[in-house]
């Protein structure tokens, strides 16, 4: 069973198996009520998050994690990823109001990405995780063999896989499309099934996509939020939320910032 959770601007996603659950990513830091509320609606508990893997240790990604695991969830992290447990806590330290608890490394259990097949089978899952590095270099994937599913974080979409050849996102898809996925679960982009429009790129919305498009270029005008708001007449928390995505996603589209946007539903 897979349960989508739309609680922040990042999906995650709880994997229920025969030996336990998976929790695939974490929100924002200041989350975790949000977190719970939606488990509850969903008819589950807090209790039944066994085991949280994250797919890459950016601030959207693990900001709650250890909130999770101190109600005895166990962070699993692939051996490719040891090295950045912590990357991302000086963003949250700047946050002083985000409340904002960063990972106990002696409760983490690492997990050689070679042997995570084996540890997948503890909790009644066949599949693996793969190493797939392009978005950020400790990116990891979940493959679920029985539903041909993937869970790939922040991986770019596969629309806009034309875009990145000769890279390591293209490198990282190619390795993942000879799995022959049916579904693919994206970290800020709805799920798409293989054969329904995967790989073609949604059209640009006129008006949104083109207020996006002179946000970012303002942005890197080094303008700031009061100057855009002057100069689009755009909401405040928009041009926010617009600058967060664009400036913690390097090399995000436009298309991948609306898609964000509207998981938040804004």
């Amino acid at each position: 069973m897979i349960y989508e959770l739309k609680y922040s601007g990042t999906n995650t996603y709880l994997i229920e198996g025969s030996g336990g659950s998976l929790l695939f990513d974490t929100g924002w830091a200041g989350t975790f009520p949000m977190l719970c509320r939606t488990l509850g609606e969903k008819g589950l508990r807090l209790q039944d998050v066994s085991h949280i893997i994250i797919s890459h240790f950016h601030p959207d990604h693990m900001g709650i994690a250890q909130d999770i695991a101190d109600a005895g969830a166990v962070i699993v992290a692939a051996d490719v990823q040891t090295g950045y447990l912590h990357a991302a806590d000086g963003v949250f330290i700047k946050e002083k109001r985000t409340d904002f608890k960063p990972i106990d490394d002696n409760r983490v259990r690492t997990v050689p990405i070679s042997e995570s097949r084996t540890f997948l089978k503890e909790l009644g899952f066949e599949g693996e995780l793969i190493h797939t590095p392009g978005h950020s270099d400790d990116s990891i994937s979940l493959w679920l063999d029985k539903e041909r599913a993937l869970f790939v974080g922040d991986l770019n979409p596969l629309y806009e896989l034309e875009m990145h050849k000769g890279t390591q996102i293209y490198e990282s898809w190619q390795r993942l499309l000879s799995l022959k996925p049916r579904q693919v679960y994206y970290g800020h982009a709805r799920p798409a099934r293989l054969g329904g429009g995967l790989f073609s790129r949604p059209e640009p919305q006129s008006d949104i996509y083109a207020l996006v498009k002179q946000i970012m270029k303002l942005i890197d005008r080094g303008r700031t939020a009061e100057e855009i708001q002057q100069k689009t007449g755009a909401e405040a928390e928009f041009i926010t939320d617009v600058a967060r995505m664009y400036l913690t996603h390097p090399g995000v589209s436009v298309q991948g910032i609306l898609d964000r946007i509207e998981i938040k539903g804004k």
